[in-house]
């Protein structure tokens, strides 16, 4: 890549970096509870999860506390999920942005997954906590492990998010 590519890359990360930091604002701005919310979908849905399928169905979580269990799994699903749901709502929202001939059409949809990782945080403090209340500790290969996770939770929801968006042709 040139200098002018280089260029040209450095402003549109500060493009998406504006558009990241403008979906977390338009987010918290318009929810009544804010960042709360990050942190209460998953935990009533592994209240949900415990009671139904740990207590009623019994389905077995091999030892660990069915709560830690299911609230584990529901936080790569649920990044996943808003990313992709945020992701393909931007690309409705912003259609008047990329319809633009020198705008970056992969911003929008990038910036409404990336935006998404302070709600996955606020959530995994919960799960730490949660960790700590039950007396489970992570060994040190999981903590190694753990970013290499939230990067593929990342990736498949960009990968899922930009296979089924519409190309540039369709528009």
């Amino acid at each position: 890549m040139g200098v002018a590519g280089a260029g040209r890359s450095l402003r549109y990360r500060e493009l998406l970096f504006f558009f990241i930091w403008r979906d977390i604002k338009v987010r918290y701005k318009q929810t009544l509870l804010g960042a709360a919310w990050a942190i209460l979908q998953p935990v009533f849905t592994m209240i949900v999860f415990s009671v139904f399928f740990g207590r009623l169905a019994k389905i077995p979580s091999d030892g660990i506390p069915y709560p830690i269990f299911s609230y584990a799994g529901l936080l790569p699903w649920t990044f996943f999920a808003t990313g992709l749901t945020n992701g393909a709502n931007s690309v409705v929202r912003d259609a008047n942005l990329v319809k633009r001939v020198y705008f970056p059409r992969l911003i929008t949809p990038i910036s409404a997954v990336v935006g998404g990782l302070p709600d996955f945080f606020l959530a995994f403090l919960v799960l730490i906590g949660m960790m700590v209340y039950y007396g489970l500790f992570p060994t040190a290969v999981s903590l190694l492990l753990l970013p290499l996770c939230l990067l593929l939770a990342l990736s498949t929801s960009m990968g899922c998010l930009l296979y089924t968006s519409p190309s540039p042709r369709d528009s």
